[in-house]
Protein backbone atom coordinates (compact mmCIF):
# COMPACT_ATOMS: atom_id res chain seq x y z
CA UNK A 1 0.00 0.00 0.00
CA UNK A 2 1.26 3.45 -1.01
CA UNK A 3 0.62 6.13 1.96
CA UNK A 4 0.06 9.77 0.67
CA UNK A 5 1.33 12.74 2.34
CA UNK A 6 -0.72 15.72 2.27
CA UNK A 7 1.17 19.20 2.77
CA UNK A 8 -1.54 21.49 4.43
CA UNK A 9 -2.07 24.82 5.67
CA UNK A 10 -1.86 23.91 9.23
CA UNK A 11 1.53 22.25 8.76
CA UNK A 12 2.74 25.37 6.55
CA UNK A 13 1.28 28.69 7.85
CA UNK A 14 2.27 30.97 5.01
CA UNK A 15 -0.64 28.86 3.54
CA UNK A 16 -3.26 29.97 5.87
CA UNK A 17 -2.39 34.05 5.02
CA UNK A 18 -5.32 35.79 3.64
CA UNK A 19 -5.40 39.23 2.81
CA UNK A 20 -8.62 41.03 2.36
CA UNK A 21 -9.55 44.32 0.44
CA UNK A 22 -12.85 45.83 -0.80
CA UNK A 23 -11.97 44.46 -4.47
CA UNK A 24 -10.39 41.32 -3.68
CA UNK A 25 -8.33 38.72 -1.91
CA UNK A 26 -4.63 37.67 -1.40
CA UNK A 27 -4.81 34.05 -0.50
CA UNK A 28 -1.59 31.95 0.48
CA UNK A 29 -0.79 29.92 -2.76
CA UNK A 30 -1.39 26.32 -1.75
CA UNK A 31 -1.31 23.52 -4.80
CA UNK A 32 -5.38 24.02 -5.16
CA UNK A 33 -4.95 27.24 -5.87
CA UNK A 34 -1.52 27.09 -8.19
CA UNK A 35 -4.25 24.17 -10.13
CA UNK A 36 -6.49 27.24 -10.70
CA UNK A 37 -3.88 29.39 -11.84
CA UNK A 38 -2.19 26.68 -14.92
CA UNK A 39 -4.80 27.34 -17.49
CA UNK A 40 -3.37 31.11 -17.62
CA UNK A 41 0.26 30.14 -17.15
CA UNK A 42 -0.39 27.65 -19.82
CA UNK A 43 -1.82 30.19 -22.19
CA UNK A 44 0.82 32.61 -21.58
CA UNK A 45 0.62 35.62 -19.23
CA UNK A 46 2.38 37.91 -21.83
CA UNK A 47 2.98 37.36 -25.51
CA UNK A 48 3.68 40.57 -26.78
CA UNK A 49 5.83 43.18 -26.15
CA UNK A 50 6.63 45.43 -23.74
CA UNK A 51 8.17 42.74 -21.93
CA UNK A 52 7.77 42.94 -18.07
CA UNK A 53 9.79 40.39 -16.24
CA UNK A 54 13.28 40.69 -15.85
CA UNK A 55 15.50 37.17 -16.87
CA UNK A 56 15.55 33.93 -15.77
CA UNK A 57 11.99 34.28 -16.05
CA UNK A 58 9.94 30.46 -16.34
CA UNK A 59 6.86 32.70 -17.85
CA UNK A 60 8.59 33.29 -21.01
CA UNK A 61 9.15 29.96 -21.42
CA UNK A 62 6.77 27.77 -23.96
CA UNK A 63 4.81 25.00 -23.14
CA UNK A 64 5.24 22.44 -21.29
CA UNK A 65 7.98 23.95 -19.65
CA UNK A 66 7.06 27.10 -18.61
CA UNK A 67 4.45 25.28 -16.18
CA UNK A 68 6.79 23.20 -15.02
CA UNK A 69 9.26 25.65 -14.11
CA UNK A 70 6.89 28.27 -12.61
CA UNK A 71 6.02 25.28 -10.37
CA UNK A 72 8.96 23.75 -9.49
CA UNK A 73 10.37 27.85 -8.69
CA UNK A 74 7.17 28.11 -6.21
CA UNK A 75 8.11 25.03 -4.99
CA UNK A 76 11.22 25.65 -3.94
CA UNK A 77 10.53 28.95 -2.18
CA UNK A 78 8.45 27.87 0.12
CA UNK A 79 11.08 25.47 1.29
CA UNK A 80 14.17 28.33 1.35
CA UNK A 81 13.13 30.63 3.98
CA UNK A 82 15.84 32.37 6.05
CA UNK A 83 16.15 34.95 8.75
CA UNK A 84 17.32 37.19 6.42
CA UNK A 85 15.31 36.15 3.35
CA UNK A 86 12.04 34.72 2.39
CA UNK A 87 9.44 34.68 -0.33
CA UNK A 88 5.65 34.78 0.59
CA UNK A 89 3.42 33.34 -2.42
CA UNK A 90 -0.39 34.95 -3.20
CA UNK A 91 -3.33 34.07 -5.19
CA UNK A 92 -5.01 36.81 -6.15
CA UNK A 93 -8.72 36.36 -5.84
CA UNK A 94 -11.32 38.06 -7.39
CA UNK A 95 -15.10 36.97 -7.32
CA UNK A 96 -13.70 33.49 -6.45
CA UNK A 97 -11.82 33.14 -9.36
CA UNK A 98 -7.57 32.76 -9.03
CA UNK A 99 -6.87 35.56 -11.68
CA UNK A 100 -2.63 36.03 -10.84
CA UNK A 101 -0.10 36.38 -8.10
CA UNK A 102 1.26 38.51 -5.92
CA UNK A 103 4.39 38.25 -3.65
CA UNK A 104 6.47 39.66 -0.63
CA UNK A 105 9.96 38.56 -0.97
CA UNK A 106 11.91 39.80 2.47
CA UNK A 107 15.52 41.08 1.41
CA UNK A 108 17.98 41.33 4.68
CA UNK A 109 14.71 41.24 6.59
CA UNK A 110 16.62 40.54 10.11
CA UNK A 111 19.19 43.19 10.11
CA UNK A 112 17.19 45.57 7.51
CA UNK A 113 13.18 45.03 7.67
CA UNK A 114 13.31 45.48 4.10
CA UNK A 115 11.27 43.89 1.52
CA UNK A 116 10.04 44.07 -2.33
CA UNK A 117 7.38 42.65 -4.37
CA UNK A 118 6.19 40.80 -7.78
CA UNK A 119 3.31 40.03 -8.87
CA UNK A 120 1.15 39.50 -12.81
CA UNK A 121 -2.78 39.12 -13.58
CA UNK A 122 -4.66 36.89 -16.14
CA UNK A 123 -4.52 39.31 -19.46
CA UNK A 124 -8.22 39.81 -19.11
CA UNK A 125 -7.73 41.50 -15.41
CA UNK A 126 -5.83 43.55 -16.38
CA UNK A 127 -6.62 47.54 -16.80
CA UNK A 128 -8.97 47.27 -13.77
CA UNK A 129 -7.58 48.66 -10.94
CA UNK A 130 -6.49 45.21 -9.23
CA UNK A 131 -2.31 45.99 -9.60
CA UNK A 132 -2.62 48.92 -7.35
CA UNK A 133 -5.03 46.98 -4.76
CA UNK A 134 -3.46 44.12 -5.12
CA UNK A 135 0.04 46.32 -4.22
CA UNK A 136 -1.86 48.14 -1.37
CA UNK A 137 -2.99 44.96 -0.22
CA UNK A 138 0.96 43.33 -0.09
CA UNK A 139 1.95 46.63 1.40
CA UNK A 140 -0.47 45.98 4.51
CA UNK A 141 0.51 42.99 5.09
CA UNK A 142 4.23 43.91 4.59
CA UNK A 143 4.06 47.15 7.03
CA UNK A 144 1.22 46.41 9.35
CA UNK A 145 1.51 42.66 9.83
CA UNK A 146 5.36 42.21 9.42
CA UNK A 147 6.71 45.23 10.99
CA UNK A 148 8.59 46.35 7.80
CA UNK A 149 10.14 49.75 7.75
CA UNK A 150 10.86 49.78 3.76
CA UNK A 151 9.70 48.15 0.52
CA UNK A 152 11.07 48.74 -2.95
CA UNK A 153 9.96 47.98 -6.46
CA UNK A 154 11.18 48.36 -9.89
CA UNK A 155 9.99 48.10 -13.17
CA UNK A 156 11.24 48.45 -16.48
CA UNK A 157 10.91 51.91 -18.79
CA UNK A 158 8.00 50.94 -20.24
CA UNK A 159 6.00 49.23 -17.62
CA UNK A 160 4.08 52.18 -17.23
CA UNK A 161 0.74 50.29 -15.26
CA UNK A 162 3.52 49.31 -12.33
CA UNK A 163 5.55 52.12 -12.46
CA UNK A 164 1.97 54.58 -12.06
CA UNK A 165 1.14 51.89 -9.32
CA UNK A 166 4.87 53.04 -7.48
CA UNK A 167 4.28 56.25 -8.15
CA UNK A 168 0.33 56.86 -6.82
CA UNK A 169 1.17 54.66 -3.34
CA UNK A 170 3.89 56.86 -2.66
CA UNK A 171 6.87 55.47 -3.19
CA UNK A 172 9.76 57.90 -4.28
CA UNK A 173 12.21 57.61 -7.33
CA UNK A 174 15.40 55.61 -6.55
CA UNK A 175 17.44 56.01 -9.65
CA UNK A 176 17.93 53.59 -12.61
CA UNK A 177 19.57 50.07 -13.33
CA UNK A 178 19.91 48.16 -16.32
CA UNK A 179 18.32 44.04 -16.44
CA UNK A 180 17.97 41.87 -19.30
CA UNK A 181 14.73 40.36 -20.56
CA UNK A 182 14.63 37.43 -23.27
CA UNK A 183 18.19 38.40 -23.33
CA UNK A 184 18.00 42.06 -24.00
CA UNK A 185 18.78 44.55 -21.91
CA UNK A 186 16.56 47.14 -20.89
CA UNK A 187 16.32 49.99 -18.15
CA UNK A 188 14.73 49.54 -14.47
CA UNK A 189 13.11 52.44 -12.53
CA UNK A 190 13.93 51.85 -9.05
CA UNK A 191 11.52 53.08 -5.92
CA UNK A 192 11.67 52.85 -2.42
CA UNK A 193 8.93 53.29 0.15
CA UNK A 194 9.47 54.24 3.62
CA UNK A 195 7.27 53.22 6.37
CA UNK A 196 6.50 56.80 6.84
CA UNK A 197 5.25 57.49 3.39
CA UNK A 198 3.35 54.37 3.77
CA UNK A 199 1.61 55.96 6.38
CA UNK A 200 0.74 58.61 4.60
CA UNK A 201 -1.54 56.05 2.55
CA UNK A 202 -2.40 53.68 4.95
CA UNK A 203 -6.00 52.34 4.57
CA UNK A 204 -8.28 51.03 7.05
CA UNK A 205 -10.28 49.13 5.13
CA UNK A 206 -7.64 45.74 4.63
CA UNK A 207 -7.96 42.95 6.75
CA UNK A 208 -5.13 40.47 7.74
CA UNK A 209 -5.55 36.90 8.80
CA UNK A 210 -3.17 34.34 10.12
CA UNK A 211 0.02 36.75 10.87
CA UNK A 212 0.66 35.52 13.86
CA UNK A 213 1.31 31.82 12.88
CA UNK A 214 3.19 32.96 10.17
CA UNK A 215 5.74 35.11 11.95
CA UNK A 216 7.89 31.55 13.82
CA UNK A 217 8.18 30.20 10.24
CA UNK A 218 9.79 33.87 8.98
CA UNK A 219 11.93 34.26 11.70
CA UNK A 220 9.93 37.37 13.15
CA UNK A 221 9.43 38.06 16.54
Amino acid sequence: MVSHVTMTPFLYPPLQLKVVTPKLELHGATDDLLAQLLPIVRAGIVSQPPYPFDDPMSLYEDNPVRERKWLQAIWRGRGTVYPESWRLYFVIMLGGKAVGMQDLIGVNFDTCQTVTSFSWLAPDARQKGLGREMRAAILHLAFEGLGAVEASSEAFFDNVASNRVSEVLGYQANGADWATRQGEKALLHRWRLSRDDWAVHRRNDIELIGVETCKPVLHIK
